[in-house]
């Protein structure tokens, strides 16, 4: 499920979603991949795109310290890519 650069652009829905999922510290970018179909490199193109520039250096100090960015670096027992109680509508 690759984008090519002729592809639509991702509904605004969508590009919200990819962003809230770059931020959160659990979602590493194989998931982001898995579902949209942007790897690492458009993920962060797309945040560059859309973000101020303050706001995109602060994402990209964040991403570059973190454990959890890939799959791979995750602890075995993590399976989820987001908290249990993250998405809980009441």
């Amino acid at each position: 499920m690759k984008r090519s650069d002729k592809s639509p652009p991702f509904s605004p829905a969508d590009q919200s979603r990819i962003i809230e999922m770059a931020w959160e510290d659990r979602t590493p970018f194989e998931a982001i991949e898995s579902q949209f179909g942007l790897n690492e490199s458009a993920v962060i193109q797309l945040m560059r795109r859309s973000m101020k520039p303050s706001s995109f250096r602060m994402w990209r100090k964040r991403v570059s310290g973190r454990k959890t960015c890939h799959a791979a670096r995750r602890p075995d027992g993590v399976i989820r890519a987001y908290a249990p109680g993250q998405y809980k509508r009441g």
